[in-house]
């Protein structure tokens, strides 16, 4: 099944990163290393995008394209990469008032996507 990332959320990749998830080798288990994308998005677009987490979706634009990424949310595997807290901001609003925007730090499973062609 090709599930196509939505395009309404591709904002939450502007300035993410492409970084490698390393762990180390635990007793009976290997270690891992992974490419992950790390992003600093606002709570309001982590809500938006939470239930897409755990699932695995192909990006088609931009320099992401052939790619596909997997938000991490809860799986016990990537304990050390769940969304974490990204800090806040607060600034003032063209009318004077005061607001804060908080955000979170998340990461995605990178994945290159391999097309095969029927011979």
């Amino acid at each position: 099944m090709r599930r196509m990332w939505p395009e309404e959320f591709n904002a939450v990749f502007n300035g993410a990163e492409e970084v490698m998830l390393e762990s180390p080798a635990e007793a009976g288990e290997a270690p891992f290393h992974r490419k992950a994308l790390r992003a600093r998005i606002t709570m309001e677009d982590y809500e938006r995008i939470w239930p897409l987490a755990e699932m695995r979706f192909r990006l088609g634009e931009g320099n992401l394209a052939g790619k596909a990424v997997t938000l991490i949310t809860t799986n016990p595997h990537y304990h050390a990469w769940h969304p974490k807290d990204g800090g806040s901001v607060e600034s003032v609003s063209d009318s004077g008032r005061h607001f804060k925007t908080d955000y979170i730090v998340v990461h995605f499973l990178l994945d290159d996507v391999k097309e095969t062609t029927p011979a």
